[in-house]
């Protein structure tokens, strides 16, 4: 089930804490995209996130959750992706977390569709950078080291490089794919128009396209056209 990922080159984010119509979710279901990721880093619960997978689930398309709190683990998921945030000095986004979910629910995980997540969280001014501290403001250089960390110590299968809020550094972003080995990479951040999800594809293996659903919605909609072509 994880080789689910391999193909996917567009998908849409949805944060279950934000009101969504069933016009739009209709849009963006049957828009092309690749798959639909229901996650956020605040306001997420197990009752806003059952509903919103409840009605993904009408659609045609893998449904996947990112996991942040684990009192919001729903089953029925497509596949479970998990964060561990590399660039912070708190353990408890890289490990603690990750522990006590494993100590409550661990005879529960199904385990072959876990995948995990290495982060790197590259905007100082998102809520993800303050809800766990990420050193943010870090190199090109460092950028790269943690993805190595990710690919091939850890050997996790994806590497997540989070700018949310903000359009990144493309030149980093690249850099950070020549890099890697194994790991797929995923983008994700501040992707309002097609022209900057082609170029966030062309240096990415997976682009994530989440805040502009809820602001321009016919925009939203066109990144899926520039990076599938």
């Amino acid at each position: 089930m994880k080789d689910m990922i391999k193909p996917w080159r567009h998908v849409f984010k949805l944060d279950p804490e934000k009101e969504i119509h069933d016009d739009v979710l209709d849009e963006i279901c049957m828009s092309g995209t690749d798959a639909i990721m229901v996650g956020g880093s605040t306001g997420v619960t197990y009752e806003n996130t059952v509903d919103l997978m409840s009605r993904v689930r009408r659609y045609e398309l893998p449904c996947v959750q990112e996991v942040s709190d684990l009192e919001a683990v729903v089953p029925g998921f497509d596949l479970y992706m998990v964060p561990m945030v590399l660039n912070t000095p708190d353990p408890t986004w890289i490990l603690e977390r990750h522990r006590q979910g494993i100590e409550r629910y661990g005879y529960m995980i199904p385990w072959d569709l876990v995948v995990t997540e290495g982060y790197i969280v590259l905007n100082p001014d998102a809520t993800v950078a303050k809800l766990t501290r990420a050193e943010a403001q870090i190199s090109e250089e460092s950028a790269v080291a943690y993805a190595q960390i990710a690919d091939k110590l850890m050997n996790l299968p994806v590497v997540y490089l989070e700018y949310s809020g903000t359009f990144g550094d493309m030149d980093t972003v690249r850099t950070v794919r020549r890099s890697l080995d194994n790991a797929q990479l995923f983008y994700g951040g501040g992707i309002t128009t097609a022209e900057q999800a082609a170029e966030a594809a062309s240096v990415s293996d997976t682009v994530v396209v989440g805040n502009v659903i809820y602001d321009h919605l016919a925009q939203a909609l066109e990144t899926v056209k520039a990076v599938k072509g």
